[in-house]
């Protein structure tokens, strides 16, 4: 019996960034983490500074019961707030994953989301914060790809991004399959399966024929259930898989330009200035 985004013995291990972008590198060493995560403190820490700084030049005066409340919004939004927000903005890299070198991905590849920076975050506020990070040490050290509880629970792992391999180019769709897959149902595919998937097609030319054909064939009857209706009769393995690796690639952009499409027209109804005062660039 196989399972589902089983691994193949003739694959190797690699990171994908984005929908079919393969990238030939490792998961961030554990070093990697510690000197992005004391970068990342060093940070948040001077900011704090800075703040309070400016603060203490500002008389506000605070009723001594709200203190305590202040107090909780402080810890909450350093914690959990300005992680998820960086880490979300810049698709899992913040300024001391740029120092290291690392970024924080799904365990497909694909790009996180804010689902997954939220998790990290919030499990960060024990995990990092009141264990000072010896529990993510302990986690990582005994991790094959380095994770801590956060990335456990959310999906995601740390990978290198400096030593990276020229970038392969995105799984192509198949002429004679366009109309169907872009009219299919095509659920999540677990992030297994997914990276299992990419790594094939990435790799069949190199595989020895009987276990490209074998492997094809599998990987073909694990991601059927998830796709409806099923791909026309007498669909080769690799043609279907690779048509469905398409079409997500194609939906997932489509998905994202529109998100940056409403975001840019957001801001641009926020910059208008309020009815009847001229605009001083006219």
């Amino acid at each position: 019996m196989t399972t589902t985004g089983a691994r193949h013995p003739d694959l190797q291990d690699g990171v994908v960034i984005g929908e079919g972008v393969v990238l030939d590198t490792r998961p961030a060493s554990v070093a990697s983490r510690l000197l992005s995560g004391f970068v990342d403190v060093l940070a948040l820490g001077a900011a704090a500074v800075v703040v309070g700084v400016l603060l203490r030049g500002v008389e506000i005066s605070i009723p001594a019961e709200y203190y305590r409340i202040v107090t909780v919004v402080v810890i909450v939004t350093v914690t959990v707030v300005v992680p998820t927000t960086i880490e979300t903005l810049s698709r899992g890299r913040s300024l001391g994953k740029l120092v290291a070198g690392v970024r924080i991905v799904r365990d497909d590849g694909g790009p996180i989301t804010f689902r997954h920076a939220f998790v990290r975050a919030l499990t960060g506020v024990v995990e990092l914060w009141a264990t000072l990070g010896s529990v993510a040490v302990l986690c990582s050290l005994f991790n094959p790809r380095g994770k801590r509880v956060g990335d456990l629970l959310a999906g995601t792992y740390g990978s290198r991004v400096r030593t990276a391999a020229p970038v392969r180019t995105a799984a192509v769709m198949p002429p004679q399959l366009a109309g169907w897959a872009a009219h299919a149902d095509v659920a999540r595919l677990p992030d297994g399966l997914a990276l299992a998937v990419r790594q094939f097609l990435g790799r069949a030319a190199t595989l020895h024929p009987g276990s490209r054909a074998e492997l094809g064939a599998r990987l073909a009857a694990e991601l059927r259930p998830y796709v409806s209706p099923p791909p026309p009769p007498g669909t080769h393995p690799e043609v279907f898989l690779s048509a469905v690796l398409a079409e997500r690639g194609r939906r997932e952009t489509v998905v994202e330009t529109e998100r940056v499409r409403r975001e840019q027209a957001e801001a641009a109804l926020l910059r208008r200035l309020p009815h009847g005062v001229p605009d001083p660039e006219l």
